[in-house]
C-alpha cells in the first residue's frame, strides 16, 4: 500500500519593504501603538508622554495666534508624514495647512512644512540626526528638536544649519510661520 505524504506549506510574509506594505502589514496588525517605517525598518515610536504635554499646550495655544492658524492650519500631534515611497516618519508635532488637510481627506500624502520632536531618553544623536535629513528629504522647511532637560530647543533650516535656542532667546518659526514665535524660557515655565 503506498502512503502518500502531503506537506502543508505556509507562506511565509515578508518584511514590508515600501511605505504601502508597511501599512497593509499595520493594519492587519490591528494596534493602536505607532510605527515609524525607515527603509525596510519598522520603528515603534512611543507616544508623547504626560510630562511632556505641557510643551504641546503651549505651541499649540502660541500656534492659535498666529495667522497661519486663522487661515485654517493645525499644529496636531503624532500625525502622519510621508516622506518618499520608503520612509514614513510620526512627528510629536507638527504644522499641516489647510490645503494639506483637504487634500489629506482625498488620499495624497505629505510632509508637514514645521515638524517638532520632543527628545526623548532613547534617541541616539544618530537617530536625531537621521530624522532631520528625512524630514529635509521631503521638503520640509523647518524641523525643531526640543530638549526638555536641556531647556532648549535645536532648529533645524537645512540637515547641516542649526540653530540653538535656550534662556531669554526668542523662538522663531519664521519663514515658515513668521507670527508664530516665543521665548524659551516661557514655554519650559508653563
Amino acid at each position: 500500500m503506498e502512503t502518500k505524504i502531503t506537506t502543508s506549506r505556509t507562506k511565509r510574509r515578508s518584511a514590508p519593504q515600501t511605505v504601502a506594505e508597511f501599512e497593509k502589514w499595520l493594519a492587519r496588525k490591528k494596534t493602536d501603538a505607532n510605527y515609524e517605517f525607515v527603509r525596510g525598518k519598522i520603528i515603534r515610536k512611543p507616544a508623547m508622554k504626560q510630562e511632556e504635554l505641557f510643551i504641546a499646550r503651549f505651541l499649540m495655544r502660541a500656534f492659535a495666534k498666529t495667522q497661519l492658524y486663522q487661515q485654517g492650519a493645525e499644529m496636531l500631534s503624532e500625525g502622519d508624514a510621508y516622506v518618499d515611497a520608503f520612509r514614513k516618519r510620526i512627528p510629536d508635532l507638527a504644522i499641516f495647512t489647510d490645503e494639506q488637510i483637504k487634500e489629506a481627506r482625498r488620499g495624497k500624502r505629505f510632509m508637514p512644512p514645521l515638524a517638532i520632536e520632543i527628545l526623548s531618553d532613547s534617541e541616539s544623536q544618530n537617530d536625531v540626526l537621521e530624522k532631520v535629513q528625512d524630514y529635509f528629504d521631503a521638503g520640509v522647511q523647518l524641523v525643531w528638536y526640543i530638549a526638555p532637560k536641556q531647556q532648549k530647543i535645536y532648529a533645524y533650516s537645512s540637515p547641516d544649519d542649526i540653530r540653538v535656542f535656550k534662556g531669554q532667546d526668542v523662538c522663531s518659526a519664521a519663514p515658515v510661520v513668521p507670527d508664530f514665535q516665543f521665548v524659551i524660557e516661557d514655554l519650559f515655565k508653563a
